[in-house]
């Protein structure tokens, strides 16, 4: 073929080649049937529209959670190593580290039992049945102390339950409040209209890193300050004669072997995922244990006890050394169905060594 020829040709095909790809319809497929589109659409809505028909209680959902969750999330779902934490974090949204869990940040259980039963558990995603599923949100309502032990949860009483933070979001308006603000023609020229003020200085807002001898870092000394180290020291003036403490009423493990304490913080490890002790603890998933020792049971202001709890302390059951080391033995055995899933610390020395680590913390 000689080259004017092909050159002709392809000035034949350029404007074919040019058009639209897809210019008409391609004739390919059909219109999916709406059981087709049901099918695959798996999400649930606020509301609980998609939700599959089932139900679970909370007790089923314990055993579920502590077989297909518990590895990553804690037996308490207290969270794992990088796992998050399900439960507590109540009131700390607004703290540097916020916990985010079902009890203090998601604003619907509808997010809940789609991401269990769509996306869990990791590495074997969607075979959690319908029913697993429900037992598993009821589990982790349970665990942030919104139903009680007894609760079932099912699609037919799904939408009645509300959490705390359902109100606690609101809509991004920045496009119409922010955007405009960066969006203007920025001044390039002569835009201060006042002189600048110097109002405060680096290290009077504590900002400037120091010296060991407290002046700015990289600083020369001030004169005044090099004639203070010049200057002799003066005498230390003779300590106040201390006036001896009155004695304090703390319980006899207070004054126990220091080695025993050490050992009662290590084994209090076990514990410290939903029990706090000490200055500004709080109630998590487990109430805070300042006082525990001698105090009357299930009497921690602003934890939501279990029933059982709840009655026990109202009969005047107190926690003195020998309930804590029975339940510490055995929660379950001792309290049926009260709200602590732990199984128990089996060693009589480590339950001794808890207890007197508990007892130096006073209310």
């Amino acid at each position: 073929m000689s080259k004017s020829r092909n050159l002709a040709l392809g000035a034949a095909l350029l404007p074919l080649l040019a058009a639209p790809a897809l210019a008409g319809p391609l004739g390919l497929g059909r219109p999916a049937l709406p059981e087709e589109v049901a099918a695959w659409d798996v999400a649930v809505l606020p509301d609980g529209r998609g939700l599959k028909p089932g139900s679970g209680d909370v007790m089923t959902g314990d055993e579920v959670f502590a077989e297909k969750c518990a590895a990553c999330h804690g037996e308490f779902a207290e969270g794992l190593d990088s796992w998050p934490a399900l439960s507590g974090g109540e009131g700390s949204l607004t703290d540097p580290r916020p916990v985010k869990t079902i009890g203090s940040y998601w604003p619907y259980l509808s997010t809940v039992w789609d991401y269990v039963h769509r996306s869990m558990p990791f590495g074997a995603a969607q075979t959690v049945t319908a029913d697993e599923t429900y037992a598993i949100t009821a589990f982790l309502l349970y665990s942030n102390g919104l139903v009680d032990e007894d609760f079932v949860l099912s699609d037919a009483n799904f939408a009645e339950i509300v959490l705390p933070n359902v109100e606690g979001f609101y809509v991004d308006d920045r496009p119409e409040t922010e955007y405009p603000l960066f969006r203007a023609e920025p001044c390039m020229t002569d835009c201060r209209t006042t002189a600048p003020e110097v109002t405060k200085r680096a290290v009077d807002l504590n900002v400037t890193p120091e010296d060991p001898d407290g002046r700015p870092a990289g600083t020369m000394p001030d004169l005044r300050m090099a004639a203070a180290d010049a200057a002799p020291a003066a005498e230390p003036a003779e300590p106040a004669a201390e006036e001896p403490a009155e004695a304090e009423d703390t319980p006899t493990h207070a004054a126990a072997d220091p080695a025993l304490l050490a050992e009662g913080e290590k084994v209090f490890k076990k514990c410290a995922a939903c029990h706090k002790v000490g200055d500004n603890a709080k109630n998590g998933t487990g109430p805070l244990l300042n006082g525990i020792v001698n105090r009357t049971v299930g009497t921690v202001e602003g934890f939501k006890y279990s029933k059982p709890m709840a009655d026990a302390g109202a009969g005047g059951m107190v926690w003195d050394a020998a309930n804590l080391d029975a339940y510490l033995a055995d929660p379950k055995g001792f309290m049926p169905k009260n709200k602590m899933a732990f199984a128990g610390l089996k060693k009589a020395g480590e339950r001794a060594a808890v207890i007197a680590y508990l007892a130096t913390f006073g209310d």
